[in-house]
């Protein structure tokens, strides 16, 4: 299993966790764990030597938050964020970086300041994406969501949620090999939380490998998110991080390459455990 960013190819199989950490890196005022606190660059550019010093392969950096309801900002305010955080990142590592944005502009412009890998939670089902994406060699993520941000959790209704992502997936890779994408360039998320009820996101991670597109990677994101706290229940003195825990090795046992997480060092070492035990 392998993934192509840029002029790299990256193998999941030689890594000593035999996975990914993608860490989170919200510069934003309203998301829903961490809105604000890492919204000034120099507080964004510490937290991203922490997450990688912890383990992380790839800093996210996300500039709008996505939260259920969120509101959107301007292409301008969004660059404003998160440009000076890529700069200052690439500035003293070569960790990959990714960015996490719907909109070509903000892309364009990260691609620029140094990101290695396009997010987008929106599956580059915007022409202007698609068109974006097939002029660069960056690594991208594909992700499935029912909806926008701003609707997704409405009334999320499915006849069979895992063969309708997977169709999303395999619709979305026919449509970046007529564009001319390599398709080695991709990796998919199956966008829990994102229109999907706790249900549907619970049949989803019980599916995983139903999930699976060829030879191609998978991401999955469940961190501190909503319905782990409808199935564990609210513990406001209690750390937030174990459920997103007990799900990456979930999720390294089922096969997926890379969970993207806000707590890089117990997600990590969670990884390791997995792979120590599977030799």
């Amino acid at each position: 299993m392998t993934w192509k960013i840029q002029d790299r190819h990256f193998s999941f199989t030689e890594d000593e966790a035999g996975g990914w950490i993608m860490g989170i890196l919200n510069v934003t005022p309203d998301s829903f764990s961490d809105g604000g606190t890492f919204l000034a660059p120099a507080a964004a550019l510490q937290h991203a030597r922490e997450m990688i010093a912890a383990g992380a392969k790839i800093i996210d950096v996300g500039g709008e938050s996505s939260r259920p309801g969120a509101a959107a900002v301007t292409g301008e305010e969004e660059i404003r964020r998160v440009i000076p955080v890529i700069e200052a990142i690439r500035a003293e590592s070569d960790v990959l970086l990714s960015v996490d944005t719907t909109k070509p502009a903000v892309a364009r412009a990260a691609l620029a300041a140094g990101a290695n890998i396009l997010n987008d939670i929106a599956g580059f089902r915007s022409p202007e994406m698609l068109e974006l994406l097939a002029t660069t060699d960056a690594g991208a993520v594909c992700m499935h969501m029912q909806g926008t941000p701003a609707t997704m959790q409405m009334a999320p209704a499915y006849s069979d949620v895992v063969g309708e992502v997977r169709a999303f997936f395999v619709e979305s890779l026919a449509i970046f090999e007529k564009r001319g994408i390599d398709p080695a360039r991709i990796a998919f998320d199956p966008g829990i939380g994102f229109g999907k009820s706790v249900e549907h996101n619970l049949s989803l991670l019980r599916n995983l490998a139903l999930l699976r597109v060829g030879q191609h990677p998978m991401l999955v994101g469940v961190s501190r998110k909503s319905f782990l706290s409808k199935i564990v229940g609210e513990r406001p003195s209690a750390p937030t991080c174990w459920p997103t825990v007990a799900l990456t090795a979930w999720c390294r046992s089922a096969g997926v390459e890379i969970m993207r997480v806000h707590d890089v060092l117990p997600n990590a070492q969670a990884l390791q455990m997995m792979e120590a035990i599977h030799g």
